[in-house]
């Protein structure tokens, strides 16, 4: 794939330059970087590449987003996505004409923006998205008979990736129609299996309204609907399913019922190996991520249990960023509640490095670098770097953890 080229990054490069009070010189130098290219740069003679730009950033020590004009950042990036993806939801049932790929080429390119949503990569998705749902929605409305419940699948799918970038962003309404359109599409693809995606994904829906004994209902009738054959992938769907159950159980205060759920998503775990099945990581690993998310969930009188856990085992590398960033981000406020701001501070950076897109868009982040800026004088540059990075303040006061259930 060629690297993205960003143009007009020039003035906000040597704004950042001279903040640090260097010199192109001493900039080129410090990034490894020709002095003939920052002067271009800065002139806006030449664009920048990501490679580039990741590099000047790191050197002046700032995000790589500072030195993006606001068009071209990822955060606008993806804003300038939402109409058209708005466009997509308001004429599915009956797209306009216009070229489409074949089913192989529609795999590849499905496969390409899951892969992205995995990896926690919402500004690429937000480029592609709209455009590819408009095609997956003309394909699927001539697709043969033979082709349309493999052409909704794909749909669904990439629905998820949608939804992953709207999510993110906050865009709850946006978020919900992309799942109306899931379900939509799920009851074309006539597979049980793709039920339990969309059962597992409209779970959002209740976490963002905290609807959550809504949700752990709704969660429960999908289990009671889920396929219950040996096949990895019906064991994955039924644990994936049990996981977030679980979550949710505990958020709505039921320590008995999030507590069921996860046993039986250990078990069903420990019967697959760790994978992503149907767009879902699920085996072993995700099982050990989602006991720290429900001890924090349960909060106080749970969170040894979370501390406990970390102490012992991390994340491995080849599971989905997301994922691992996610189990640092729910660390860190675990390590938050019990007193331990360092701690937490070192946990929301790790989730950072891992996911950086994922970290900046978590109201959890978000709250948890506002709480330790308060909290804390020492770092205090660090942490305001931080705090500025994700926009921290931007969401509702932390909450403080729920007492023992």
């Amino acid at each position: 794939m060629p690297s993205i080229v960003w143009h007009g990054a020039g003035p906000r490069l040597a704004y950042e330059r001279r903040i640090a009070s260097l010199t192109q010189d001493e900039l080129a130098e410090r990034a490894g970087v020709a002095l003939g290219t920052i002067r271009k740069i800065e002139r806006g003679e030449r664009g920048v590449s990501g490679v580039v730009l990741g590099t000047i950033a790191d050197a002046l020590g700032v995000d790589p987003a500072r030195l993006l004009p606001d068009r071209e950042r990822p955060d606008g990036r993806v804003h300038q996505a939402m109409p058209g993806l708005t466009a997509v939801l308001a004429e599915y049932e009956d797209p306009d004409d216009g070229p489409c790929r074949d089913l192989p080429a529609l795999y590849e390119a499905v496969a390409t923006v899951v892969a992205l949503r995995l990896s926690a990569q919402y500004s690429r998705i937000a480029r592609t998205a709209p455009g590819l749902l408009a095609e997956l929605c003309r394909a699927l409305s001539t697709a043969a008979p033979s082709e349309r419940q493999a052409m909704a699948g794909l749909l669904v799918d990439a629905c998820r990736a949608a939804d992953a970038v709207a999510f993110k962003r906050g865009a709850k309404d946006l978020s919900a129609r992309l799942i109306d359109l899931m379900r939509w599409a799920a009851v074309q693809a006539d597979d049980p299996l793709m039920d339990a995606t969309v059962a597992y994904v409209r779970a959002e829906v209740h976490f963002g309204a905290r609807t959550h004994a809504v949700g752990l209902r709704a969660l429960e009738r999908a289990l009671d609907h889920a396929p219950r054959t040996g096949s990895a992938a019906a064991l994955a769907a039924r644990g994936a399913l049990h996981m977030r159950a679980a979550v949710i159980a505990g958020r709505a205060g039921r320590g008995d019922a999030a507590n069921v759920h996860l046993d039986d998503a250990r078990t069903l775990g420990d019967r697959v190996r760790e994978g992503v099945y149907q767009g879902t990581a699920f085996g072993p690993d995700s099982v050990r991520i989602h006991e720290v998310s429900v001890a924090v969930s349960l909060g106080e009188g749970h969170l040894d249990r979370a501390l406990k856990l970390a102490r012992e085992w991390k994340p491995p590398r080849d599971l989905p960023a997301e994922r691992r960033s996610g189990f640092y981000i729910e660390l860190g406020r675990a390590q938050l509640w019990a007193g331990r701001p360092d701690a937490a501070f070192e946990s929301l950076k790790v989730a950072r490095q891992i996911a950086p897109q994922h970290a900046r868009e978590h109201r959890w982040v978000q709250e948890d670098a506002a709480t330790l800026r308060r909290l804390k004088r020492a770092d205090a540059e660090d942490l305001s770097k931080f705090a500025e990075w994700c926009h921290a303040g931007r969401s509702a006061v932390t909450s403080t953890p729920r007492r023992g259930t």
